[in-house]
């Protein structure tokens, strides 16, 4: 193999005359003619660019090794002298990597063919020379491509698999192999629809048929949810992406598989959890509706029995006695508030409304004016802004407004009159599919304040931090937080201890569904 570049001719200048035409000018590929001495007596300006050089008169009457690398610069001598013992047209550098060196030393890939001439006087040698060096890296750059794509494919976590346009398979990844059961071989040159269990094993040659008869595409460039069988026959849930190219004149489809059994089977887990929570939630709301109903009428009779006692017969106590009536009637009055509040928490899905339009300053009109005489007594201060109108339940929203003013009454400050201050924003807010607009509601004290640490423990119910130093159940903020979320919003607290609390509210102004349940 020779690794070099080689042109040589006779110097005879009435060959000038063949030369200075415009083939040899104006040609997009470099020429140079040399004489048997080896020195260069013309070269193209294509050439001249090839080599680096600017002008011939820099190369003529030079040696053609001037543009030989240094490391087959003496061993060139000999094959220009071989090659003139026997002149023929002779291509080179196909294969052979053959180097030129530029102007500037640096080493540049060509190709050349040589094309013998005789003149009366003397023998010439064209030489044609064609830079391939960026051809040259674009075909390494194929070739690294190439392996890029075997090693991404042979690698692939996902099964890939090619067939022709009557549905042969042509080739299959490791992954492929593995996930159908089949050694590569095995598969070769069959149908695919041997990896498809009924009904798409029976309809699959028809979809192909159909498909390049109308292009009506059913899983090319869409994706979706098939079967797969394996060799054992089992079967198994996979997502197939399918691709068409044209190689050569032909379609190649290529089909990329996922096994999404691990997904599925987490799915139904979820979907059977989310029953069986629905279920659940369903019987404990039951459970508690029916409990605190069934405990109304004992407490009745217990209250009846101990106030008729506490009016007729309380002269017939002894102090002992009458302490033990009261504490037994206020028992059965925390008892009382109690069950209230646990059927009023079990009613938020069990008596809920459907939703429509409400105007919140009605709903607020009519909580301030139930609360009344406590915000009286406790010289209270309700400082409020416009509100909007949404889509709700709403006697739930009354409920909701009613139970955060009076707990913000109730946890106000020994000696400091309430001041509460409800505002609201309209947002707008860009979700999924579309943007929606958002209602925020905020409920503002100046009372005691908590534990920011406490945030999530004061919505479970019955939970109450301050003990009974304050009346109450513990369920207000339960039954808000339901409220909230059979809506679809979202709540938040703000406090610091001493320094009041601050609760918003986030409601779609509109619903997306309008259901009646917490389902």
């Amino acid at each position: 193999m020779i690794n070099h570049f080689s042109v040589f001719i006779l110097n005879s200048p009435p060959i000038n005359s063949i030369l200075d035409g415009f083939i040899f000018n104006q040609a997009i590929e470099g020429m140079l003619l040399a004489g048997r001495d080896g020195k260069i007596i013309r070269i193209n300006p294509a050439c001249l660019k090839i080599l680096g050089y600017t002008s011939e008169e820099e190369l003529i009457g030079k040696e053609i090794e001037v543009a030989i690398p240094n490391l087959h610069r003496n061993q060139h001598k000999e094959h220009r002298n071989k090659y003139f013992r026997h002149p023929h047209p002779r291509a080179m550098g196909e294969n052979l990597n053959l180097k030129a060196l530029k102007k500037s030393g640096e080493e540049i890939e060509v190709e050349i063919s040589l094309s013998p001439l005789e003149t009366k006087d003397n023998f010439f040698v064209l030489a044609h020379v064609m830079d391939v060096s960026l051809k040259r890296k674009l075909q390494d750059q194929h070739l690294t491509n190439e392996k890029l794509l075997h090693s991404i494919i042979q690698n692939a976590v996902d099964g890939i698999i090619t067939i022709d346009e009557r549905g042969t398979i042509e080739s299959l990844n490791p992954a492929a192999a593995y996930l159908f059961g089949y050694k590569p071989e095995e598969v070769y040159g069959k149908n695919v629809k041997i990896l498809m269990p009924e009904p798409y094993h029976s309809s699959h040659d028809g979809y192909i048929e159909n498909y390049q008869r109308t292009g009506e595409r059913k899983i090319i460039g869409i994706g979706r949810e098939v079967m797969g069988k394996r060799k054992d026959g089992s079967t198994f849930p996979i997502k197939l992406s399918v691709s068409e190219v044209i190689v050569k004149d032909r379609k190649i489809y290529t089909g990329i598989i996922h096994d999404i059994s691990s997904m599925k089977e987490a799915e139904q887990k979820l979907k059977d959890y989310a029953q069986e929570l629905e279920r659940s939630n369903r019987e404990l709301e039951d459970f508690a509706y029916v409990s605190s109903h069934d405990l109304q009428e004992p407490l009745r009779k217990i209250q009846a029995f101990g106030n008729y006692i506490q009016d007729r017969e309380a002269a017939n106590l002894s102090p002992k006695g009458k302490d033990y009536l009261n504490r037994m009637l206020n028992a059965a009055s925390r008892l009382q508030k109690l069950i209230n509040d646990l059927l009023s928490y079990s009613r938020v899905s069990t008596k809920a409304q459907p939703f429509k339009e409400v105007n919140l300053n009605k709903i607020l009109g009519s909580v301030l004016s139930d609360l009344e005489i406590l915000i009286q007594n406790q010289n209270a201060k309700i400082l409020t802004e416009e509100l909007p109108t949404i889509e709700a339940d709403a006697t739930q929203m009354g409920q909701l407004l009613q139970n955060l003013i009076s707990n913000a009454i109730k946890f106000g400050k020994e000696g400091v009159a309430p001041m509460i201050q409800i505002e609201s924003r309209v947002h707008e807010i860009e979700g999924n599919d579309m943007k929606r607009k958002w209602v925020s509601i905020e409920v503002k004290d100046n009372g005691i304040g908590f534990d920011l640490k406490y945030s999530e423990k004061i919505f479970s119910i019955f939970q109450r931090l301050e003990g009974r130093k304050y009346p109450g159940s513990g369920v207000g903020l339960s039954i808000v937080k339901r409220i909230v979320h059979r809506h679809g919003g979202n709540i938040e607290v703000d406090s610091e201890k001493g320094k009041g609390t601050t609760f918003r509210i986030y409601l779609p102004k509109k619903q997306a569904f309008k259901k009646v349940n917490n389902d």
